[in-house]
C-alpha cells in the first residue's frame, strides 16, 4: 500500500531547499565571471563558447549517473540524496577557490570541468529530493521555493566581486592577472557553497523506501546501463515535449553566460577587453595603454556582472510571488511558463538598444523567465514519472538542457549570431529569438496533470 506523503511546513521546505543557495553561488560566479577570467587570460570572444563546453558535457555524463546512484542508495543515517550533496559540495568548494587563481587559460578551462561536474553531483539529487518528500499538490510550491533561494544566490553572488572591491580590494593592474577582489569573491562563494549544503544535510530527514526489502532486491537486479535503457524507453511524452521547450530556453541562457560579458562590455560600455598580442608590451607607452584599457574593461565587466545580478533579484521576486500563490491556489504551469519565456526573449532583444542605465531592465525581464525555467518544467515533469526512478528521470531530463548547450559551444552560437551581424551583441539577439521559440513550444504540452496542480 502506497503511503501518503504529509504536507510540509514552509520552514521544512525552506530547510530542504537551502542548499541550493550554495549551488547557485557556484553557478552565478561561474556564469557571471568565467568568461571574464577567460578573457583576462587571453581568450578571444569567439573562442569563449568552446571553452565553456566543459559545463554541458559534464552535465551530460554526470547527471544520469548521479541520478541512478542516488535512486539506488539508502543508508539509515545518511539517507538517499544527502551523501551526494556533501561530496559535490566539497569538490565544488575546492574548484571555486582555485579557478580564479589559474596560471593559464587551459588550466582555467580544466578547472571549469571539475567545477561543473562537482556542482552537478550536488544539484541533481536536490531536484529529486523535492519529488521524494513532497506530495504532488506541494511540488510546484517546493520547486518555486528552490527558485526563490536560487534567486537570492544569483543576486548576491553576481554582485559579490563588486561588493568586495568596495571594501578596498582594488584592481590588479598587471595585464593577464585576475583582480584580487574576484579571487576573494570566489573564495567566499566556496565557503557559502559548503555551509549551505551542510545546513540542508543537518536539518532535513529523508524518507526511507516504502518497501525496504523490495528496494534491496531491485538494487541487486538492476544496473546503470539497463536502467538507463529502460528509462529512455519509458520516457513519458510530456518529458519529450518539455525537452523541446528546454532546448530553446537553455540555448538562450548558455549564450548569455558565455557571451554576455564580451558582448555588453563592448556594445553597451564601449570597453572591450584589450588583446595583449596586438600591442608591443616592451614599449612603455603601449604597455600603459594596455593597462588603461584593461582597467576600463574590468570596470565594465563589474557593471555587467552587477546588471546580470538583476536577473537573480527578479527571479527571486517572481518566485516569492509564486511561493505565496502556490501555497494557497492551483496554477496553470504551462501558461506561466509561456508568458515568462516570452518576457525573457523580449529582454534579450532589448539589449541591442540598451544603455548603461537601462541594461538592468533587460535582465529583470530575463529573470522572470529564469524563475520559471527553474521551477515550472520540473513541476510539470514530476507527476509524470515513476517515483522509484525520480533521480534517473531527472538526470535524463537534464540531457535536454545540456545537449543545446553542447551544440551552442561547438559552433552553434558563432555560426548563428553572425546571421544577424558580426558584432558580438548579436549573440544576445540570437538568445532572444531562441527564447521566443521556447515560449511558443510550451503549447505542445497538453497533459492536464502536467499543466495544473492536482490532488
Amino acid at each position: 500500500m502506497k503511503l501518503e506523503k504529509p504536507n510540509l511546513s514552509f520552514w521544512q521546505i525552506w530547510n530542504m531547499s537551502f542548499g541550493f543557495l550554495g549551488i547557485q553561488f557556484g553557478f552565478a560566479l561561474q556564469g557571471g565571471f568565467m568568461s571574464r577570467i577567460f578573457q583576462t587570460l587571453g581568450a578571444k570572444p569567439d573562442d569563449i563558447p568552446l571553452l565553456w563546453i566543459a559545463a554541458p558535457l559534464t552535465g551530460l555524463i554526470v547527471q544520469p549517473i548521479i541520478g541512478y546512484l542516488s535512486d539506488n542508495t539508502w543508508h539509515p543515517r545518511f539517507g538517499r540524496r544527502k551523501p551526494y550533496f556533501l561530496i559535490g559540495a566539497i569538490l565544488s568548494s575546492l574548484a571555486l577557490f582555485f579557478v580564479p587563481n589559474s596560471p593559464s587559460l587551459w588550466v582555467a578551462a580544466g578547472l571549469l570541468w571539475v567545477l561543473d561536474a562537482s556542482i552537478n553531483i550536488s544539484m541533481e539529487p536536490f531536484r529529486a529530493l523535492v519529488a521524494d518528500k513532497l506530495p504532488n499538490k506541494q511540488r510546484s510550491y517546493g520547486f518555486v521555493m528552490q527558485t526563490l533561494i536560487i534567486g537570492i544566490g544569483t543576486w548576491v553572488a553576481s554582485n559579490l566581486p563588486w561588493m568586495v572591491n568596495k571594501l578596498g580590494f582594488s584592481d590588479d593592474e598587471t595585464t593577464g592577472i585576475v583582480p584580487m577582489y574576484v579571487k576573494i569573491a570566489f573564495a567566499i562563494g566556496a565557503m557559502v557553497f559548503l555551509i549551505s549544503i551542510l545546513y540542508t544535510i543537518f536539518t532535513t530527514k529523508e524518507y526511507p523506501p516504502e518497501d525496504l526489502e523490495a528496494f534491496r532486491n531491485n538494487k541487486k537486479e538492476t544496473n546503470f546501463f539497463k536502467d538507463f535503457y529502460t528509462s529512455c524507453i519509458e520516457m513519458p511524452s510530456t518529458m519529450l515535449k518539455l525537452g523541446i521547450v528546454q532546448f530553446f530556453s537553455w540555448f538562450a541562457f548558455f549564450t548569455m553566460w558565455s557571451m554576455a560579458t564580451p558582448a555588453l562590455t563592448d556594445h553597451v560600455y564601449h570597453s572591450p577587453a584589450p588583446i595583449a598580442s596586438n600591442y608591443n608590451l616592451k614599449d612603455a607607452k603601449q604597455e600603459e595603454i594596455v593597462k588603461s584599457l584593461d582597467k576600463k574593461y574590468n570596470l565594465a565587466a563589474d557593471k555587467v556582472g552587477s546588471s546580470m545580478g538583476m536577473y537573480g533579484l527578479s527571479s527571486m521576486a517572481f518566485a516569492l510571488l509564486l511561493t505565496f500563490y502556490t501555497s494557497r491556489y492551483k496554477i496553470n504551469r504551462r501558461n506561466i511558463h509561456l508568458g515568462s519565456l516570452f518576457l525573457g526573449g523580449v529582454g534579450f532583444l532589448m539589449m541591442f538598444y540598451a544603455t548603461p542605465s537601462s541594461l538592468k531592465y533587460c535582465f529583470i525581464l530575463i529573470g522572470i523567465s529564469w524563475g520559471s525555467i527553474l521551477s515550472m518544467p520540473y513541476a510539470m515533469l514530476s507527476g509524470s514519472v515513476n517515483p522509484a526512478k525520480m533521480g534517473m528521470m531527472m538526470g535524463l531530463f537534464n540531457m535536454f538542457i545540456v545537449i543545446p548547450q553542447i551544440i551552442a559551444a561547438l559552433g552553434g552560437i558563432n555560426i548563428l549570431y553572425k546571421l544577424f551581424g558580426q558584432e558580438t551583441i548579436f549573440a544576445m539577439t540570437l538568445a532572444g529569438v531562441s527564447m521566443l521559440l521556447g515560449s511558443i513550444s510550451t503549447l505542445l504540452i497538453t497533459d492536464k496533470q502536467a499543466i495544473t496542480d492536482h490532488e
